[in-house]
């Protein structure tokens, strides 16, 4: 029978475990899926957590679930994954358990750490090193905190009784039995202590964070032999042949594997990444430099741009202000209105991403008036994916990369057409929308298809683009909807200071 691969696509609201065969036109095409949500948990304002069983609990039981309903685990020939990324988790070596939650990538609470590493002067190293700049998202300052927040787990982790590692680590070491303890280059290019360029642990960024070595995991390439599944799990030692973080593998999903191609997922954040070639590429825009992906030993650079609230704001409306009962409903309400009335949106609830990098600011609407309404809230958190969205082009421009003509999308609010038209309307670019839309499994699964030879090249599956929205927003309308929108983020700005 055809041979199946599993990806597991760990999100940050959800897990998923989806089957992929390989298709008789080629390429992959999905068969079988599970999912279960997410609990977030908020324990003071800025912090973000996950408890880390309950991430692994869901996973085997997707995974079950999936390889029940694509008739067996012999029909599977490989395990591929993809993780929210920066995610830090810590755990006993012997054990297996978490010693804390976890700590989710939108987390704010090591904005000191940060702040004073570039006070002293350390951004320039930093960024030189790894491409990223020196900000509370990334995992670094947050393995640093769990050490010391967990009595005596610094000196368990230099003595090599605590493991630490992002969310693939996690589920790798937990599927494996804990016989491998190995991460991938695109998840390792997030952490703040790996060199870009060589792909390898730097002991001076370890030292500069107070993160031992010896907790970390191996790096490995994306497309590596990762380990082989416990046979107990799943009914198999099936081997793990491919991992990335979630962005760079809807890179790969979406085949934008040449310089100049670029995708963008709007989920809960949303995440532009532009490939950048052979060679990384260092921004002067606030951009972050990180790695496409690995494999073989071949590695593609890109530049990318993090909105921390995207899909996250219109999940605030639903569930915080309640003005919405169903995300779906958003599209409708916004198109009520001949226009935003002059309310604007900055989604600063967890702080700002590229190109502003303000960990302080936080969530500000303006422009109220007494006819502004339910409807203007939500057309404005709508319309602030796309101004956020051009803000990231522009800062892509200023680096030296070409203006796009065509911008790949995914995620969950592509669903939403207003939205997308207005992405293409503001950022002036047409904009495609794949029919299938899971292009971070897609990609995980492509990896791993390719580790155990199932497909030839990562090209393998071209992705049909049957959604598209072409600009037809005039200059004039365009500028004034922008200068509103950059008022906005300077007031939202002011606010934090």
């Amino acid at each position: 029978m055809t041979q199946l691969i599993l990806a597991i696509d760990q999100g940050t609201t959800s897990t998923r475990a989806i089957a992929f065969e390989k298709a008789l036109e080629g390429g992959l095409r999905p068969v079988a899926v599970s999912q279960i949500e997410l609990e977030q948990h908020f324990p003071r304002p800025g912090w973000v957590e996950h408890d880390a069983a309950e991430i692994w609990t869901a996973t085997l039981q997707t995974c079950r679930e999936v390889v029940r309903k694509a008739g067996g685990v012999g029909r599977f020939a490989a395990i591929g994954i993809t993780n929210q990324r920066e995610t830090s988790v810590m755990w006993d070596a012997t054990t297996g358990e978490p010693l804390h939650h976890a700590i989710v990538w939108q987390d704010r609470r090591t904005a000191p750490i940060t702040a004073a590493m570039s006070a002293a002067g350390e951004e320039e190293m930093v960024q030189r090193t790894t491409g990223l700049i020196l900000d509370p998202y990334f995992s670094a300052s947050k393995f640093a905190w769990l050490l010391d927040a967990v009595p005596g787990a610094r000196a368990r982790a230099e003595a090599g009784e605590v493991k630490l590692g992002t969310i693939e680590s996690w589920l790798i070491w937990k599927l494996t039995g804990g016989a491998s303890h190995v991460t991938d280059a695109t998840n390792a290019s997030r952490t703040s202590l790996m060199d870009l360029r060589m792909r390898e642990w730097r002991p001076v960024l370890a030292e500069l964070f107070g993160v031992p070595l010896n907790a970390l995991p191996q790096i490995r390439g994306c497309a590596d032999h990762l380990g082989d599944c416990e046979p107990s799990l799943l009914g198999a030692p099936l081997p793990i042949h491919g991992a990335a973080g979630d962005q760079q593998a809807a890179l790969v999903g979406h085949g934008a594997l040449k310089p100049g191609d670029a995708k963008i997922t709007y989920g809960t954040g949303a995440f532009l990444v532009a490939n950048v070639g052979a060679e990384p590429v260092t921004s002067t825009s606030r951009l972050l430099g990180t790695l496409g992906y690995d494999v073989g030993g071949e590695a593609a650079f890109a530049l990318e741009g993090s909105i921390f609230s995207a899909g996250s704001a219109i999940q605030w409306l639903r569930d915080g202000l309640k003005v919405i009962s169903e995300s779906r409903h958003s599209e409708a309400m916004a198109q009520e209105l001949k226009d935003n009335g002059g309310v604007y949106m900055v989604p600063g609830f967890t702080g700002l991403g590229a190109p502003w990098w303000e960990p302080d600011a936080r969530g500000t609407i303006v422009g109220l008036t007494r006819d502004s309404g339910p409807a203007h809230m939500v057309r404005a958190a709508l319309e602030s994916l796309a101004y956020q969205t051009r803000d990231l082009l522009d800062a892509l421009a200023k680096d030296g990369a070409p203006r796009l003509s065509v911008l790949k999308v995914d995620g969950g609010v592509t669903a939403n057409a207003f939205a997308m038209q207005f992405v293409a309307d503001i950022c002036e670019v047409t904009v495609e929308r794949p029919a299938f839309q899971e292009m971070t499994a897609l990609g995980a699964a492509k990896l791993a298809a390719l580790g155990v030879g199932l497909i030839d090249d990562l090209e393998d599956h071209p992705v049909e683009a049957p959604a598209r929205w072409e600009p037809r927003m005039s200059g004039e309308e365009r500028e004034r909807l922008l200068k509103g929108w950059r008022g906005a983020v300077k007031a939202a700005i002011i606010a934090a200071q």
